[in-house]
């Protein structure tokens, strides 16, 4: 067997890293498409991705001004649910979890979504009420969830703090088995690849500088590589929603805030389900890498700092502390904060603006990477027909005109 040294072993990995295959083209852009989409991240590429596949609209391109998944996807915290309360959003959000599944299959890439359970805990006679109203509208909509007491929830969890003495006492909580993480990179880089092998055109470090509007309809984006024509435009860039509809001379309802997370250094596994608290405000799983993977609140101020105040860990770590006392030795890596973008209903918004030819989707909150195969599919749909998805309609826009809002700010308020 032939030996290697060590600079032997280093040359010849440099060598075979450097034949491998591109995962996407690095296409210069055209000067006009049939649809361009403003954003890179996991819903941009989706949706570039089903408008391919789904609808044949191959003349597409995909316009990130950093790299693909840059942005809030690379930052959020992985969770994948669909509890919500109200049936418009439960439907939304069971339909993406029902694709995530096979996503892997689909794309032909290995997106490490595992089903591992999602529990919301219970502190107070308030919040069982509330938990077990959720409950009892999900099962109706026919989504999987169960009420557990506190008995049940220390089965499932050993290392919580169910003792009735606890700074915060689980007197119970919601539990959906069919929630769970998948890996955020690896979303944004299987619709990446399958995008681009359908033919779309995916143009990093191209960043959007207006929207060209004539007579009422959109004619395309000016970026920083020079103007580019498109029949449509489709804007999908998370917390920057509000100045890229300003660009179009429209004001969004729709505020953006830091949002927060931490890594550990990894552990041995000890946690195999997502363990959430409204009230505390902390949720918390563990990847697979053996990293506790924590989630914050939103900071309570606007701004576009991918950063977080040290008054919000603050909070975040003596929750997580008292709901898992052995976790207080445990050293943190690192910390993040994303840009979410919230409407006034903590429910987004997908769909046609008053600019003819200019679509939006948006103001996901604290939930968007969850939706994020199901934001895709119905938002192509929309785009390709020039009409709503049925499942889409709720969250039009006209909503904040008419008072049909859809208020889910008890199963979306918290980070997650």
């Amino acid at each position: 067997m032939e030996k290697y040294s060590l600079f032997s072993l280093v040359k010849h990995g440099r060598r075979h890293h450097e034949t491998w295959q591109r995962a996407w083209r690095d296409p210069a852009p055209k000067k006009s498409y049939d649809t361009v989409i403003v954003g890179g991240g996991g819903h941009g590429l989706a949706t570039a991705y089903y408008l391919a596949k789904v609808h044949g609209v191959r003349d597409v391109a995909v316009i990130e001004k950093g790299y693909l998944g840059g942005g809030n996807t690379g930052r959020n915290t992985t969770i994948v649910r669909s509890n919500y309360l109200r049936d418009e959003a439960a439907h939304l959000y069971d339909f993406a979890l029902k694709m995530w599944p096979g996503l892997s299959q689909d794309l032909n890439f290995n997106v490490m979504f595992s089903p591992r359970g999602v529990m919301n805990l219970g502190h107070t006679l308030h919040d069982l009420r509330e938990i077990e109203r959720r409950v009892n509208a999900n099962r109706l909509n026919g989504i999987d969830g169960q009420m557990l007491d506190t008995a049940g929830v220390e089965e499932r969890v050993p290392l919580l703090n169910c003792s009735p003495d606890a700074r915060y006492p689980v007197l119970g909580a919601s539990w959906q088995p069919s929630g769970g993480v998948a890996r955020h990179d690896a979303v944004a880089w299987g619709y990446a690849r399958a995008a681009d092998s359908q033919g779309v055109d995916l143009l990093q470090q191209t960043e959007v500088t207006g929207i060209r509007v004539r007579n009422g309809s959109a004619e395309g984006v000016e970026t920083s590589r020079g103007f580019i024509a498109a029949r449509k435009v489709a804007c999908v860039a998370a917390g920057h929603s509000g100045v890229l509809a300003a660009m179009a001379g429209l004001r969004l309802p729709i505020e953006s805030r830091p949002l927060q997370a931490l890594v550990s250094e990894p552990l041995k596994p000890c946690l195999d389900t997502v363990v959430m608290s409204n009230a505390v405000h902390c949720y918390i799983s563990q990847a697979d890498k053996g990293d506790l993977v924590i989630g914050a609140g939103a900071d309570m101020y606007n701004g576009y700092g991918q950063r977080g105040s040290f008054s919000t860990i603050e909070h975040t770590l003596q929750a997580v502390c008292e709901l898992f006392p052995s976790f207080s030795r445990v050293r943190m890596n690192r910390h993040w904060g994303g840009i979410v973008d919230i409407c006034p209903d903590a429910c987004p918004i997908i769909g046609q603006t008053p600019v003819e030819g200019l679509y939006f989707n948006c103001g996901w909150g604290t939930g968007g990477f969850k939706a994020t195969p199901g934001s895709g599919y119905v938002f192509a749909d929309t785009l390709a027909n020039e009409r709503p998805h049925p499942l889409a309609a709720p969250f039009a826009l006209e909503r904040f005109a008419t008072g049909a809002l859809v208020d889910e700010h008890g199963a979306a308020g918290v980070a997650h």
